[in-house]
């Protein structure tokens, strides 16, 4: 057993130095003639001051140089200096060890705990699965939102989009999920957060118990454009690495549209043509390759919740949510008019849609989510003649009953941010509301 162990460092040990030399760094990017390196690859770039290397990644091959990005600061760095490549492109530990951790895109601890003790190393990019060896998604997963489970209700295997606005509840919302839906194992990537509310989202929105079974991968937003990019791949691979040994894992990122935002500063960086909101055509390459790496096998499955945050609002212009929402399988959209109202998880019902909800729930549990829906938009339809009194009672028979509804829905759409709900309690509850405004 030690000498294979042995053996596999050796075979992935470059016994070549591979080295150029740094000729030119503008913005973002160094410029190296030289090393013979692949794209992707990760190499050293040694400062002249003998201090610790900066890693660098290969995004770009040009007249015969290299062009490198770098994970961190490139204090130190000159012209002539040393760039060697490592041999492989970037790869991080996986395994039990890292549940309850908060690491980086490198999963390198940040808790301030010792390095977890991993049972294997993966690469951050991986092929999605083979369209045909995906197994149906046939199986609720409950998320523990009275909202989402009767009336936006998801499989194990689903990819939902959860679009907003900033300032209306998303971390809230996530931290719910994660707390309360029922999976093996959470995986929570945190792309391009601020600082400051990391620790407010471990320790208010997530809680012990919401820790303890998840995995967090944190890449703020000081950080280079690489590091956070690399964090949602990392997030996805530890994902995988968990469905490959039978779990049902939760993937919850916050956000893909920060990621967007990184990959679009690496492609103009390396000259890449602006086009849609100066999104560059590499941003829409890569959204698919991210979000179609998830869902079920035989082995196990990822349910993945992706936050997507629209620009001034705009739920129709913003180049990101039209991508996302045309990968994903299904959207959960927050309303800012909800959340003035103090009404949370401030999800716009009439706006939202689950598109496996019709596979997973019984006719009778549709027909009880048509009945509510249907109310919702009664009202809504009706609002500006209620609010300014031009509608008299009895002039509907189906207004006076949605408006008699309108109460008793509206508490039950609202959760706590602390409470979770059974998917059955949550059904008999709704159940009860329509059958009680019969008699």
């Amino acid at each position: 057993m030690n000498m294979q162990r042995y053996a596999q460092a050796v075979s992935g040990c470059e016994l070549v130095r591979r080295i150029g030399r740094v000729t030119r760094f503008y913005g973002l990017v160094l410029e190296a003639s030289g090393p013979d390196a692949f794209l992707g690859e990760v190499c050293e770039v040694h400062s002249r001051s003998h201090a610790a290397p900066v890693l660098a990644e290969v995004v770009g091959l040009r007249d015969g140089t290299v062009l490198l990005m770098p994970y961190g600061e490139l204090r130190g760095i000159g012209l002539g200096s040393e760039v060697i490549a490592r041999g492989q492109s970037l790869r991080v530990p996986a395994g039990e060890a890292l549940l309850g951790r908060v690491i980086d895109a490198f999963c390198k601890p940040l808790d301030g705990r010792p390095a977890p003790r991993t049972s294997a190393m993966i690469n951050l990019h991986r092929d999605a699965i083979n369209p045909l060896n995906r197994p149906p998604i046939r199986q609720v997963l409950e998320s523990g939102v009275r909202a989402i489970d009767t009336l936006l209700t998801i499989g194990k295997g689903q990819r939902i989009g959860i679009f907003s606005g900033s300032g209306v509840g998303k971390s809230t919302l996530l931290g719910m999920l994660a707390r309360n839906v029922r999976s093996d194992v959470n995986v929570i990537a945190l792309v391009g957060e601020r600082g400051r509310e990391v620790r407010e989202f471990i320790e208010q929105s997530l809680g012990p118990a919401g820790l303890k079974r998840s995995v967090l991968v944190v890449s703020t937003s000081e950080q280079a454009a690489l590091m956070r990019c690399n964090a949602a791949f990392a997030a996805t691979a530890l994902a995988e690495h968990f469905r490959a040994q039978g779990a049902d894992v939760a993937l919850i990122m916050d956000s893909v549209s920060r990621f967007a935002m990184a990959q679009r500063e690496i492609g103009l960086a390396i000259g890449e043509p602006p086009t849609a909101r100066g999104y560059t055509p590499s941003v829409f390459a890569s959204l698919p390759r991210l979000l179609e790496r998830c869902g079920t096998t035989d082995a196990g499955s990822i349910t993945a919740f992706y936050t997507v945050l629209a620009e001034g609002d705009d739920f129709t212009g913003d180049p990101i949510v039209d991508a996302a929402r045309s990968v994903l399988d299904g959207h959960i959209v927050l309303s800012r008019e909800l959340a003035d109202q103090r009404h949370f998880p401030a999800i716009d019902i009439l706006k939202s849609i689950s598109r496996l909800m019709p596979l997973l729930s019984t006719p009778g549990e549709q027909e009880l989510a048509q009945r509510a829906i249907r109310t919702l938009n009664q009202l809504t339809r009706s609002r500006d003649l209620i609010e300014i009194g031009a509608y008299k009672s009895g002039a509907n028979a189906e207004l006076d009953r949605a408006l008699q509804l309108a109460p008793r829905l509206e508490r039950f759409l609202c959760q706590g941010m602390t409470e979770s709900v059974a998917r059955s309690d949550a059904l008999r509850e709704l159940s009860t509301i329509f059958a009680e405004s019969k008699s």
